[in-house]
């Protein structure tokens, strides 16, 4: 039988859904799973939800995603001065949820930069005194070791909490999907929604072993910024930012049918 090909984003916000995992994965940026799962390189990977989407071909683990329901703490655009003020925001290339969200928020509230890709592995630099009308996206671990490091110098927009006031629901960042031809879903599904449940019955032992990130952080991050469920809310929220890629051009008109296992 061939070994299951998986992959896994490789931040902190994942631990929880990948640690203990007894067999091997690969992990790397959401956008590199994304086109590796596209290709058929990878048979199962915890990806951007806008990669389903994008491209409805896959099965959803019912039950788990990485989600928020409110600031999220590890997706926000770093900025001096006043939001409705910024000419431009460069883009974090690793997410292309991250992006495609904060393109949806700016259109929704009125707001237009100009939105310029940062070169792939470029680590974001601190801006520049008199950079007020610059702001750059981060997403994931090096967000929020860029938080961590500039206390004070900046404000954060929190996509996650813009979402939550714009929606009233949760948003949905990250998904586990699995390749139609795979042929034991079910039975994959269940391992991994087995596996983020006793990680989660045993949070703590996991915030223990974390070695770059203190334990009050990770003990925050995981109980107050982050849901690692999928529940009612969490697909109605997933609906509404699929019609709002479609509405803003960043999809075509979706037929949002979710296919759970």
């Amino acid at each position: 039988m061939k070994s299951l090909r998986i992959g896994c984003v490789k931040y902190l916000n994942a631990r929880p859904l990948i640690h203990g995992w007894p067999d091997d994965f690969e992990s790397d940026h959401p956008s590199a799973l994304c086109k590796r799962l596209a290709n058929g390189d990878l048979d199962v990977a915890l990806v951007s939800s806008f990669e389903f989407l994008r491209n409805p071909i896959y099965r959803i683990v019912d039950d788990t995603s990485i989600s928020s329901d409110g600031p999220v703490y590890s997706v926000v655009v770093a900025h001096q001065g006043e939001i409705s003020e910024i000419d431009e925001i460069e883009l974090d290339p690793a997410s292309e949820t991250a992006v495609n969200l904060l393109r949806c928020l700016l259109s929704e509230i009125g707001l237009n930069p100009h939105l310029v890709q940062r070169n792939a592995g470029v680590q974001p630099a601190v801006a520049e005194s008199g950079s007020a009308h610059r702001a750059q996206l981060l997403i994931g671990d090096q967000a929020i070791r860029f938080r961590q490091s500039q206390t004070g110098q900046y404000e954060f927009w929190d996509l996650g909490e813009q979402w939550k006031k714009l929606t009233g629901l949760p948003f949905v960042y990250a998904l586990w999907l699995i390749r139609p031809e795979v042929v034991n879903a079910k039975e994959i599904a269940d391992r991994l929604r087995l596996l983020r449940d006793e990680n989660l019955a045993n949070l703590d032992e996991l915030i223990a072993a974390e070695t770059e990130f203190g334990p009050q952080f990770c003990s925050r991050y995981y109980r107050e910024h982050l849901r690692f469920s999928f529940g009612e809310k969490e697909k109605e929220g997933l609906r509404i930012f699929a019609n709002l890629c479609a509405k803003h051009s960043l999809l075509p008109k979706p037929n949002l049918a979710l296919n759970m296992v």
